[in-house]
């Protein structure tokens, strides 16, 4: 896995596409779509590692968006065609009672210009094309919200929240809860699926790395998303069904740990999985293999 900072400009396809040049890889995957005009932390999976993309997905994230009341387009962001501009006369404490009442569970209404497909189609297509189409609200889960910056009607907010949570349309309810609109006018993801910005590489860095032939320092082995697991080996008795993706017996395994999920291992040490244990069938049951030297 490489952590890529994506820079204003690239789609997460663009960003995919120039990494297999890079990386000279082309089984390559990504964790989670930013729009063209958003930057921050796009987690990137090489080869056998993306099969973990579904369960990084899964994982919550958090953004630094700024977002101005008074407009409404129809993309929710600045870059959007402007439907309506209205007065934002509030102060800053009403507007924080506002963004207060979406933090915990809500259910959001998916936008237009969104990469979810409605019968077969995305919407963003049907949305170039003049139309407009019935979507159902989703829930999504906003853990936390910080305003950074109130400098009416323009503001800074931090936020985490679920997969799933588009951060544009947040600052768009606000805006409608409060009657006068409002769009996002930057968006930073400072974090995905355990990665942070801080650590993120930009592609012309890694391009420099491949050059001078360090490249593999960025990459960040599979097995270190699942550190907090306790590790387990097979023994060599059990390596054959290890090596086939199918269930171990708890003598085949070198110990059995305390907990539900184990990193597994070969008996040389090579890391194949994630195992989930059925304590009452005395089992290890695959949950995630890898299967390290296979493409």
């Amino acid at each position: 896995m490489i952590n890529v900072y994506k820079e204003a400009g690239y789609t997460s396809h663009d960003v995919v596409a120039r990494l297999r040049g890079i990386c000279k890889q082309k089984r390559i995957g990504h964790t989670g779509t930013l729009d063209p005009d958003a930057v921050g932390v796009l987690p990137v999976c090489l080869g056998n590692g993306t099969r973990l993309c579904d369960m990084l997905q899964e994982r919550d994230k958090e953004y630094i968006a700024d977002f101005r009341l008074g407009i409404t387009t129809d993309t929710q962001d600045i870059s959007g065609t402007v439907l309506a501009e209205k007065n934002a006369d509030m102060n800053a404490e009403e507007v924080e009672r506002a963004a207060a009442f979406f933090v915990g569970e809500y259910l959001q209404l998916p936008p237009m210009y969104s990469a979810l497909k409605v019968g077969g189609k995305k919407l963003c297509d049907l949305a170039r094309e003049g139309k407009e189409v019935e979507r159902r609200p989703r829930p999504v889960t906003v853990y936390s919200l910080e305003f950074l910056k109130k400098e009416h009607p323009c503001y800074t907010i931090k936020v985490a929240c679920s997969k799933g949570t588009y951060i544009r349309t947040l600052c768009h309810d606000i805006g409608q809860r409060l009657g006068c609109g409002g769009v996002m006018t930057a968006l930073v993801r400072t974090r995905a699926g355990g990665f942070g910005i801080e650590e993120a590489l930009t592609l012309d860095k890694l391009e420099e790395m491949e050059k001078a032939g360090s490249l593999l320092e960025a990459v960040i082995p599979v097995e270190k998303m699942f550190g907090a697991l306790p590790a387990v080996f097979v023994k060599e008795s059990g390596f054959k069904a290890l090596k086939n993706g199918n269930q171990l017996k708890d003598a085949e395994v070198s110990e059995v740990p305390a907990g539900t999920e184990v990193r597994m291992y070969n008996h040389q040490g090579l890391f194949y999985g994630v195992f989930r244990r059925d304590a009452e069938r005395g089992l290890f049951l695959p949950v995630k293999m890898f299967f390290p030297g296979q493409e």
